[in-house]
């Protein structure tokens, strides 16, 4: 059965391929969208990566798919309503980036302690040294790990190695985990930095907004690795001019699609699933100077890389084989 494959490079279909031979592969680097999702009427099979678009009007427009074999952990791309009315099979990669996002989270955390790229920047240009760059230390620091899943997990490991002081919040607490859980409103009042790795849906839409900004302490900082939606930009945009935000570290933008393609501001969908409002607010962040904003590369490693082909070489060979595999529900 044939495999449509978007967002890959050739690597990646070389590799799928050598582990999903009874698949044909239709690789392709373009995104799906609601412009060329026409052409692609016969798929039965298709993946992608989190920048194609899986919503409501493209997938109708694709009458014979049967499962989308996501190459990510988070399917707030996908519209599950609409694969669950038309019996489409969804399945994700649950695991693959826990230790390897946790990093990525603590790589922008450690380039806003010690203002890393304005040092590397100020000496590239031959400002050997270290006016206005004094950081601050992480050791006795409170760090609130919002969402202790597999990522928020691995961040508390990493921080206990720090000798930070550790809070969690979690609607599952994991008693097997070296932090002290809290409820949210304690967790934001009493933390110097907080860690934000909870899964974006209609439920964590804007988790962090005026309020909770609010409660915090002054000159907090703030780091999301999870996805942009669960923080409302405008409100961290605010805090960030007042100083009750010193700092932020994001992975992760609402916008990020559009920001990632500009393609997509042309696209006859844009006014549908964009507010042009967030996307300058989005815009501002990025030359915000205290802001680091990397694009959503927390996962970008060879090893994260391999675990995520594997698994959706599994997630597409168990549904040939009729025995699906990380069935998203």
């Amino acid at each position: 059965m044939t495999v449509l494959c978007f967002e890959m490079e050739n690597w990646e279909a070389d590799m799928l391929q050598r582990n999903c031979p009874n698949a044909i592969l239709k690789p392709t680097k373009k995104r799906l969208t609601a412009d060329n999702a026409g052409a692609f009427q016969d798929a039965e099979i298709l993946s992608s990566f989190v920048y194609s678009n899986l919503s409501r009007d493209v997938l109708t427009q694709l009458p014979n798919l049967k499962f989308i074999a996501a190459r990510s952990t988070g399917y707030d791309h996908v519209d599950l309503e609409y694969c669950r009315q038309h019996k489409i099979t969804v399945s994700n990669v649950p695991t693959y980036g826990s230790k390897t996002v946790a990093e990525h989270a603590f790589a922008l955390l450690l380039s806003l302690s010690r203002n890393i790229p304005a040092a590397a920047i100020g000496t590239r240009e031959g400002r050997f040294n270290f006016e206005g760059l004094c950081g601050f230390d992480l050791c006795d620091k409170t760090i609130g790990v919002i969402g202790t899943g597999g990522i928020g997990g691995h961040v508390i490991h990493i921080a206990k190695g720090f000798d930070m002081n550790v809070l969690g919040y979690d609607l599952y607490p994991d008693s097997d985990l070296a932090c002290t859980y809290t409820d949210l409103d304690d967790l934001l009042a009493r933390s110097d930095i907080i860690s934000m790795n909870i899964p974006g849906s209609a439920d964590t839409k804007n988790f962090l907004s005026d309020r909770e900004f609010s409660l915090m302490k002054d000159g907090v900082i703030i780091v999301n690795t999870a996805r942009g939606t669960v923080v409302n930009n405008a409100a961290l945009l605010k805090a960030l001019d007042s100083g009750k935000v010193a700092k932020a570290g994001l992975d992760v933008l609402a916008g990020e699609r559009a920001l990632h393609d500009r393609d997509v501001l042309f696209s006859p969908d844009f006014a549908s699933r964009y507010d042009p409002w967030s996307l300058l607010i989005d815009q501002t962040l990025m030359h915000h100077p205290n802001t680091i904003i990397s694009p959503h590369s927390g996962f970008y490693t060879d090893e994260a890389l391999g675990r995520i082909l594997n698994t959706t070489a599994e997630n597409i060979c168990g549904f040939l084989a009729g025995k699906p595999r990380n069935i998203v529900t």
